[in-house]
């Protein structure tokens, strides 16, 4: 292997772990369970996590020995989101779908062949639905935002997105295998929004949309999660004729549709 294959290598698995770690959330991830998601033995996980400790983009809590996104990352976060502006726009969206539902919105963006979510906005329901958390990552069209998402892209992106997740949705999301996540692409596209109903953690349903950028880009989702009792045919046709309006509202502001690209 050249030096220019062992340097990217390294690169990816640096990025590897930043997820992993981010995907924690408030938990921490704990080295054993980082080297595990991202399958790669235990050693070389620890070395790149004290490495990015180093530079501050992730901490390690001395107690419990999980690490947690470091200040650095904050700071990098604050300059790009001159260039996607995505969390910023919606962050209005987000808290009006919270209020007026009283349950959890979310706001999610491609990366790759995943869906992340970066931000859930919690409603005044004392009962939620603790499914999805900022930075988590789910391959596209698992979930309510991710699934709107997909929907949103071409045919032809659809059928690369499915292949490349083939084995994933195999091994950790069985429902969504075979030609299950294809069928549900087609209900998306025929209804005009995404339902999840409990396919990931049974009693957990959400309603999502794509928000797209004037080109037609899809570059963000708007989701809200309930229990599935407050999901009921006509409640999930009100919460979509909220997530239809903020869309719509988003999309036709020239700063949020003309100056984001796909994360």
């Amino acid at each position: 292997m050249n030096n220019e294959s062992t340097g990217s290598q390294s690169i990816e698995r640096a990025v590897a772990v930043l997820r992993a770690v981010a995907a924690a959330g408030h938990a921490g991830a704990a080295v054993a369970a980082m080297a595990s998601a991202i399958e790669l033995n235990r050693t070389p996980v620890h070395r790149i996590a004290a490495a990015l400790a180093r530079e501050g983009l992730i901490e390690r809590d001395e107690a419990s020995g999980r690490y947690f996104l470091g200040a650095e990352i904050a700071a990098l976060g604050t300059i790009a989101s001159t260039r996607h502006g995505i969390h910023r726009q919606a962050a209005a969206a987000l808290t009006r779908l919270s209020a007026h539902s009283a349950d959890t919105a979310f706001l999610s963006t491609p990366s790759g062949f995943d869906s992340v979510c970066i931000h859930r906005e919690e409603g005044s329901f004392p009962i939620r639905t603790q499914v999805l958390w900022p930075g988590q990552r789910l391959p596209l069209g698992v979930g309510a935002g991710g699934l709107a998402l997909l929907a949103a892209m071409p045919d032809e992106t659809v059928t690369v997105v499915l292949e490349a997740n083939r084995a994933r949705l195999e091994r950790d999301y069985p429902t969504f295998a075979g030609d299950g996540l294809a069928r549900l692409v087609e209900r998306t596209r025929r209804d005009g929004f995404a339902i999840n109903q409990g396919m990931i953690v049974s009693g957990s349903w959400a309603v999502g949309v794509a928000i797209r950028n004037s080109r037609g880009d899809p570059i963000a989702a708007l989701s809200v999660a309930a229990i599935e009792a407050r999901m009921s045919g006509q409640r999930r046709s009100e919460i979509a004729g909220l997530l239809l309006a903020e869309r719509d509202q988003l999309e036709n502001d020239s700063r949020f549709s003309k100056d984001l690209h796909i994360v």
